[in-house]
């Protein structure tokens, strides 16, 4: 039998990294004294083995957090490398071959010089993490997006010196949008690049509309974070930023909050309204636009994820979770039990849209 604890400081020191507990702490003891969690059988879709991807999957680093001086929530418990084998034995119990790690930006309101030491550790342990375990977890990088040109050059090492696969960054940065002209610098090297930008709502965001948002309900998750994305992308297709960077890969999180359900008012929106919008801005209509982004399959109902996939097309869908998150429990039966899919529609969103999307092709798939 393995010794546990030199296997998890085994874990530990490989990466440095921690991720948020999901209620399986005692994973690892389970597993070693041989009670382990089943494991879910591979994803086949017409008689193909299908290479499942999580492109929503949240993380920490420790030394980043401590330099932040951010304080843990005890509901979401920031854990060693014994979360780092848990997180693995969930991804096996959920039938996920490979998951998108992730940092939420917490780090847009400090100084130049502390956000460069932020995200430079936090970008090499989600490299050291990937490197240790390429064919179970790939990473988009941290950014320091306050600083644009900052941002850029972080996001350039990332891909080139790191092997990260793109940037996740907030929905907006210190209460600018992400399509002020200020932040052209960044996405320019991401089209650059070809970087996969991963857009994830911020709660701190909400401004002036937090009082409305008190009260039960969680109001400022379950309401403000697809409020957020919705404007985020909004702004994008309104300001031009998509029509002057056209070779954008943007993924949005929550399936692109609710503008995608209501694309047609968008579209409808500057014909009923041209006063308020700029002409030929954009060039064409919103619709079109939300058609060649990304988004991730977390609307958490079969039929939700039926309508974004009419609405974009299935081809524009990558499975997201939220991990360690409990937002949805069974990702892939998710997208199989969704309604009027395809076989090959559910296999691209289960995984093929991210192995190509993102360039995953681990050795040991062969």
């Amino acid at each position: 039998m393995p010794n546990r604890r030199k296997f998890l400081k085994d874990l530990t020191s490989t990466t440095g990294l921690m991720f948020v507990g999901c209620g399986l702490v005692d994973a690892v003891a389970r597993s070693l004294l041989g009670d382990t969690p089943v494991k879910h059988a591979p994803v086949v879709i017409n008689g193909r083995r299908i290479r499942t991807v999580d492109v929503h999957a949240h993380c920490s680093v420790p030394k980043a957090t401590d330099l932040l001086n951010q304080q843990v929530n005890s509901s979401n418990l920031l854990l060693d490398g014994q979360a780092l084998a848990d997180r693995i034995l969930r991804m096996d119990t959920q039938g996920i071959d490979v998951s998108v790690l992730s940092i939420n930006p917490n780090w847009y309101g400090v100084d130049r010089d502390l956000a460069t030491q932020v995200i430079t550790i936090q970008n090499e342990a989600l490299a050291e993490c990937c490197a240790a375990h390429t064919d179970r977890f790939a990473a988009f990088a941290s950014v320091a997006l306050q600083y644009p040109e900052l941002a850029a050059g972080q996001l350039e090492h990332a891909m080139k010196k790191l092997g990260l696969r793109g940037a996740a960054i907030g929905g907006s940065v210190a209460g600018q949008e992400l399509a002020d002209p200020k932040f052209h610098p960044f996405w320019a090297k991401a089209e650059e690049l070809g970087a996969v930008i991963f857009i994830h709502p911020q709660g701190d965001a909400a401004g002036g509309f937090s009082n409305r948002l008190q009260g039960n309900g969680a109001l400022s998750i379950s309401v403000w974070n697809p409020i957020e994305t919705t404007i985020a992308l909004s702004h994008l297709i309104f300001e031009g930023t998509l029509d002057r960077f056209p070779g954008l890969k943007i993924c949005a999180a929550h399936g692109g909050g609710y503008l995608p359900s209501y694309m047609h008012r968008t579209d409808h929106g500057c014909r009923v309204l041209p006063v308020q919008c700029k002409p030929g801005i954009p060039i064409k209509q919103p619709s079109e636009y939300l058609k060649r982004l990304y988004y991730d399959s977390l609307v958490l109902a079969p039929e939700a994820l039926r309508h974004l996939a009419a609405e974009v097309g299935a081809s524009q869908i990558l499975m997201g979770t939220d991990a360690p998150y409990p937002w949805v429990s069974e990702p892939v039966e998710h997208i199989l039990n969704t309604p009027d899919l395809s076989g090959a529609e559910r296999a691209a969103m289960l995984g093929n849209n991210a192995v190509a999307l993102l360039g995953l092709v681990p050795a040991s798939w062969e």
